[in-house]
């Protein structure tokens, strides 16, 4: 059975970014790493693997040459295989689900996508939900517990005010990962050896047949947050403060 996990290359989220023309970030001199929900993902794939020798898993992603690193950080974890699909521009959601979906059509005895809960660069949140949508199969989002048995998928996930939903799929379907799944491993340095050696498959966007790369969202401008104001202490007696604080909040602050 071929799974399938779906990574997002994003800045490490320590990175000091800054807007570079209004409307993207300025890449120089940025860490990339993979998006740490996408870990998790793979993680379970993996898990999945060592109870089923049979399972293969494979990385995909989309993007320009410098994805590359993190289908080779998902090697040397322990996927078998990683899936480039070759792109240069700036797609919109919508039409990167497209593309990774028809990647997927195009290989064998599909049978789970897995897929980190969200990207932490855009928190778009809607990836997963669009990729099973065109590979018209179900999915389970934000799951905190995953069990195959035969074809039947068994998934518990998070829904609001902490309770938890129990939900059964047959395959081939989709599920997302979020931080309660697993905990993932770090890759060996014999798994980074080898990872270096493995050819990636290549995939063009013709390859994928006739699908329009016109943007159906637009970024129209994209800013730094304004630097909050130094904070202030207040001294002396507690009722002389309340009452520096009551005339700050009214003559200053307007909120009284």
């Amino acid at each position: 059975m071929n799974v399938f996990v779906l990574i997002k290359q994003v800045p490490d989220t320590e990175a000091m970014l800054s807007v570079k023309d209004g409307t993207s970030i300025n890449e120089e001199s940025i860490k990339w790493i993979i998006s740490p929900y996408d870990e998790y993902a793979l993680e379970e794939a993996l898990k999945l693997k060592e109870k089923d020798p049979a399972v293969i898993v494979n990385a995909m992603t989309l993007g320009p040459q410098r994805v590359e690193s993190a289908l080779r950080s998902a090697l040397a974890m322990g996927a078998d295989n990683g899936i480039h699909i070759e792109c240069d521009e700036d797609l919109d959601i919508e039409t990167r689900a497209r593309m990774l979906a028809e990647a997927i059509k195009k290989e064998s005895d599909t049978g789970i996508v897995f897929i980190g809960k969200q990207a932490i660069d855009d928190d778009s949140n809607q990836t997963h939900i669009l990729v099973a949508e065109y590979l018209d199969m179900p999915v389970t989002t934000n799951i905190i517990s995953f069990k195959l048995e035969g074809d039947k998928v068994t998934c518990e996930r998070e829904i609001e005010d902490g309770d938890v939903e129990t939900v059964e799929m047959n395959t081939p379907c989709a599920v997302t990962a979020s931080k309660v799944l697993n905990t993932p491993r770090y890759a060996s340095l014999m798994g980074i050896m080898k990872a270096k050696k493995i050819e990636l498959k290549k995939i063009t966007l013709s390859d994928l047949g006739n699908i329009s790369t016109e943007k159906k969202t637009f970024t129209k401008r994209l800013y730094s947050p304004p630097e909050k104001a130094p904070g202030r202490i207040l001294e002396g007696e507690p009722e002389e403060m309340v009452k520096e604080l009551v005339s700050i909040l009214k003559d200053e602050a307007k909120v009284l």
